[in-house]
């Protein structure tokens, strides 16, 4: 069986399970971002680095059909773009909250719980790599927090 058509039958497994659609990732994805641009804590991040965000929100669905359907439509480096922003594990905790928030508010049950499957390992994997760009390996548990200055700790 060629890579694309084995592909094709995961994500029509997932679909089938779940119910994620491209519709319900738009949604998703453009519900969580209006809120996440109004957020006090989050949305001076992303103002600094997001000046047009109809590209941003097209890649982020990419992303995500990649991510919860397996589509394989993403081609970035989330972990290079995340790396050197001013956040810490209170950012990635309010990001969740908002997602996870978002998920249960626009998606069926078993499409929520897909999801923030994946979110929180996302957020978990990204925390640890902003960790390290650093110079601060965390160990089992540890959560990466920066001091008032900015400066790891």
């Amino acid at each position: 069986m060629a890579e694309a058509e084995r592909r094709e039958q995961i994500t029509a497994g997932i679909i089938e399970r779940t119910g994620i659609t491209e519709d319900v990732i738009a949604r998703l994805v453009h519900g969580f971002y209006a809120k996440v641009r109004s957020d006090p804590m989050l949305a001076p991040v992303f103002e600094a680095k997001i000046s047009d965000w109809a590209p941003h929100l097209a890649q982020m669905c990419a992303f995500w059909s990649s991510v919860a359907l397996m589509t394989g439509r993403y081609h970035g480096t989330p972990m290079v773009k995340h790396m050197k922003l001013p956040i810490d594990a209170a950012h990635f905790d309010r990001w969740l909250a908002l997602f996870e928030a978002t998920a249960h508010e626009l998606c069926p049950p078993v499409a929520a719980t897909h999801f923030i499957e994946r979110a929180r390992r996302i957020a978990s994997s990204l925390e640890m790599g902003v960790a390290t760009g650093q110079g601060v390996m965390l160990g089992v548990g540890e959560r990466f927090r920066r001091n008032a200055s900015g400066a790891t700790g």
